[in-house]
């Protein structure tokens, strides 16, 4: 919308001018001659009033914006506006930081004070503020003002004093939800960049730390931030990751789960190739391993690239215990993996097609579980398994004390009464009831276990065992064919070198390289080291 007023603007000035239609991105030009040759229609006027007015033909009747109309002191002194949002601003940086300064001083424009310099000497010797900058470009003013910066225009000055003063509430500081540890750091992102920003630097204090912000969403002017350590990131993939953001072409970025969806590689998969967390020492050690994180303005999450498929199961506090019980959980979480996709198929293909490998005794129990229900093994399992996803879903979505009583107590008293009726058996629920459970193990699986479970359960009804064994090898060629950022998925669980993080935790100690397809140039991260009994006397 602005873009179109302003080429309005320009297409009404060059009428005046008898000049040439004015090209498509008329918009954007550069000069600032007064007679408005040219492209001319981006340029700030040397009347206040023409300004102010165009300003305000820009952002329409908004009651948020608010002009603040300065007469500055002294013999031939201007008068000057200053333009901010109410709600975006510091009032108190505001009243101390520029409208003090501006009304104390005394202009004396007799002497020969050039009027256009008068920015300039603003900026350097009156303002007491660390982020000005002076433009002559009024795109660049709409968008610092819509961004919470407050705009110093002149009269008769055609540049104008772009102010930082964001002050506009956030939300404090607190440990995350989705990512709750007993031993290790508790903060977790906010929805402010600035203060995102500030967690990963107080944890790296290299000099090699980068952080390059750009601007993404035509309507929303989203800043987003994409951070690294040179030389310990691969710069092929952080220049990949700056050409698919570039390519980025919609009116809103409103979260960071927007620009997952733009660029990871396999958006038809079952498996994310992005990796997101809201826990800054977690966006910390992934980037000292040589990942790239990527924060979003108003998101509480960072994502991170590249993302490998053992990622999902670490946690931050598998560095923060001892290597031999973070070995094993970790080992726990592979197994309940498998077993939340793979326990109920397994159970519809014995009990459907290959009921000679199930022992006599358990079979008749579950024979006798299931004599009277009407529904094969198949669909009786579905309608569980369809039944407990929409539990999950309430218990979501309802307020938090609500819904754990809903998913738990509807969970209990369902499975009770399917058996009470008949219309289930007591097996099936078991098996339905341990594979929900194995799934809240690996939180960040639980999109593609819901759905892998359901296509492997139609699979096993369909051929049996043979066909859930095609399944299983079918799954596995997937996983390895994929990639984040030119890495291989399964990076990490395939080359022995990198096994010391993977299915299970070496001590810190042991692992001296970074991972070889994601560190750049410097691949050591510590000097060979021997615990203090290994030393020799």
């Amino acid at each position: 919308m602005i873009l179109e007023k302003l080429l309005n603007r320009f297409i009404r000035f060059q009428e005046k001018a008898r000049e040439t239609p004015a090209p498509k991105n008329g918009g954007n030009g550069d000069s600032q001659d007064n007679n408005l040759k040219g492209d001319s229609s981006d340029a700030l006027l040397e009347k206040l009033s023409d300004n102010v007015n165009t300003i305000k033909e820009l952002l329409g009747a908004s009651q948020d914006v608010k002009y603040h109309n300065i007469k500055l002191r002294g013999p031939g002194a201007p008068e000057a506006m200053l333009i901010f949002i109410d709600g975006l601003v510091d009032e108190k940086m505001i009243t101390e930081g520029i409208l003090e300064p501006l009304l104390t001083h005394e202009f004396n424009l007799a002497e020969g004070l050039a009027f256009g310099k008068l920015a300039q000497i603003i900026d350097k010797q009156i303002l007491q503020m660390g982020d000005v900058e002076v433009s002559n470009k009024i795109s660049k003013l709409i968008s610092a003002i819509l961004s919470g910066s407050s705009a110093l225009i002149i009269d008769g000055v055609k540049e104008c004093l772009l102010i930082s003063t964001k002050g506009y509430p956030t939300r404090s500081i607190t440990e995350p939800q989705t990512e709750v540890v007993v031993r290790g750091p508790r903060e977790g992102f906010t929805e402010n960049l600035r203060t995102n920003t500030a967690m990963i630097r107080r944890r790296i204090k290299s000099q090699d730390l980068r952080m390059e912000h750009m601007t993404v969403g035509k309507k929303t002017e989203t800043v987003i931030c994409i951070t690294y350590i040179k030389n310990v990131a691969r710069q092929e993939i952080v220049d990949k990751l700056k050409e698919r953001i570039e390519k980025i072409d919609t009116d809103s970025i409103i979260d960071s789960g927007y620009i997952e969806a733009f660029i990871e590689d396999s958006p038809f998969s079952l498996f994310e190739t992005v990796g997101y967390t809201e826990k800054p020492d977690v966006a910390a050690a992934k980037m000292l391993e040589g990942r790239i994180a990527i924060l979003v303005d108003g998101s509480p999450f960072a994502i991170t690239v590249p993302h490998l498929f053992v990622e999902n199961f670490q946690t931050s506090e598998d560095y923060n215990t001892r290597f031999l019980y973070a070995s094993v959980t970790r080992l726990m979480r592979f197994v309940a993996y498998f077993l939340s996709v793979f326990t109920v198929p397994v159970y519809i293909a014995l009990t459907t097609f290959h009921q000679e490998l199930i022992p006599e005794t358990l079979l008749l129990t579950i024979a006798n579980a299931r004599e009277g229900t009407p529904f094969p093994v198949f669909f009786e399992a579905l309608i569980m398994v369809i039944s407990f996803e929409v539990l999950k879903e309430a218990g979501l979505r309802l307020p938090r004390p609500v819904g754990q009583a809903i998913s738990i107590v509807g969970a209990l008293i369902m499975g009770d009464a399917a058996i009470a009726a008949g219309l289930a058996g007591a097996p099936g629920v078991i098996a339905v009831a341990f594979t929900a459970v194995a799934g809240f193990i690996v939180p960040n699986q639980i999109e593609s276990t819901s759905i892998l479970r359901i296509i492997m359960m139609i699979i096993a009804a369909t051929l049996g065992g043979y066909g859930l064994a095609l399944g299983m090898l079918g799954l596995l060629i997937h996983l390895a064919s994929l990639k984040s950022f030119g890495v291989d998925f399964l990076t990490t669980v395939i080359p022995s070198t990198d096994l010391k993080d993977s299915f299970v935790r070496a001590p810190l100690w042991a692992m001296v390289r970074r991972p070889i397809a994601l560190a750049g140039r410097n691949r050591i991260r510590m000097k060979p080291w021997l615990p203090q009994n290994s030393e020799k006397a």
